[in-house]
C-alpha cells in the first residue's frame, strides 16, 4: 500500500499536477480536482494514504 506526501505544483481546470515530496526527480502525477480535498492551493502538501489525500 503506497503512503506518501505529494505538494500541488500546478492546478488547471479540473486537474492539479501533484510532485512526490520524496522523489522529485519523477513525472508529476496528474489527478481529477473531484479526488482532492476543496481547499487545495499550488504549493500546498497532500498526505496520501489508503487511497485518500490529505491536506497537511
Amino acid at each position: 500500500m503506497l503512503v506518501c506526501d505529494y505538494i500541488v505544483e500546478r492546478i488547471d481546470g479540473d486537474y492539479a499536477y501533484l510532485q512526490r515530496a520524496d522523489r522529485p526527480e519523477e513525472e508529476h502525477k496528474l489527478v481529477a480536482r473531484a479526488l482532492l480535498p476543496e481547499e487545495i492551493t499550488e504549493g500546498c502538501r497532500l498526505h496520501y494514504e489508503m487511497m485518500q489525500y490529505t491536506i497537511v
